[in-house]
């Protein structure tokens, strides 16, 4: 056992979270540090934050989540890194592995742990919604790469698995959770016309009509989130009504401007 416990620095990415926040940070008081990456909120957010004791960064993020968390990174003056939403809770369970970890000493350089998704008030076990992020890793040795809402994280070095669960809670209300996506859509669908230009109408209408079906498919059926019963059928439901919502907004972003005239 190693007699000097590493430290660490919770990383929070927030934009207008002041009726979930609290819940977050109360769960993380033992950490060492807490920093929050602010999106320019215009509620109470930084004020919650501030009483916690968390350092707040403003800074606009543009839709790009990997360079909100990396200018956490950048700041944490700590050894480990914990990353974090605002509508993430750490379980009791979680809280002691992270610690363990942390005064043991560890060969691994950043662990994987599975998230628990609650909908309305019920985990969401099956549909693919219950699956392991890596989380938790050295400073040194983890960067976000990439400019998107959906972060993929780089780490260098072994990674280890956390037997214990970080509690999401997706939304209040279905309201809240069409209105989040609401603007991750809009974000989602600039980055596609960024990266892909001009597509055929042909792969517009597989998007909007045939690939909502096949997610439904994949989610209800195959990867059985008919098991979480009407929770588990209505978020399948609102999964591929998402996808397609991205899809019309990149074909209003192209309307007029596609080769085979689309927009007609």
């Amino acid at each position: 056992m190693s007699n000097n416990k590493a430290s660490l620095s919770a990383v929070i990415i927030t934009k207008n979270e002041e009726d979930k926040i609290a819940l977050c940070l109360e769960s993380i008081k033992w950490v060492d540090e807490i920093i929050v990456i602010d999106d320019l909120s215009t509620d109470k957010t930084v004020e919650i934050c501030q009483k916690y004791g968390a350092r707040v960064i403003s800074h606009k993020s543009g839709g790009n989540f990997d360079r909100q968390r990396n200018i956490g990174i950048n700041n944490a003056s700590s050894d480990w890194i914990l990353q974090m939403d605002a509508d993430e809770i750490v379980s009791a369970e979680l809280k002691q592995a992270i610690q363990k970890i942390l005064v043991d000493g560890s060969g691994c350089a950043g662990y994987k742990f599975k998230r628990k998704n609650h909908f309305l008030g019920k985990p969401l076990l099956y549909g693919g919604w219950y699956h392991d992020f890596l989380r938790l890793f050295k400073k040194n040795a983890g960067k976000y790469v990439g400019a998107s809402v959906h972060e993929l994280i780089d780490v260098q070095g072994k990674i280890g698995q956390i037997n214990a669960d970080m509690e999401h809670h997706l939304c209040r209300d279905i309201s809240q959770l069409i209105e989040r996506h609401n603007y991750y859509t809009s974000v989602e669908a600039k980055r596609l016309l960024r990266e892909r230009g001009l597509v055929s109408s042909k792969e517009i209408r597989y998007h909007l009509g045939i690939k909502p079906l096949k997610l439904f498919w994949k989610t209800y059926v195959k990867r059985q989130g008919f098991r979480d019963g009407i929770h588990g059928f209505i978020y399948c439901i609102l999964d591929s009504y998402i996808h397609c919502l991205k899809w019309a907004k990149y074909w209003e972003l192209t309307r007029g401007k596609n080769a085979d005239n689309l927009s007609r």
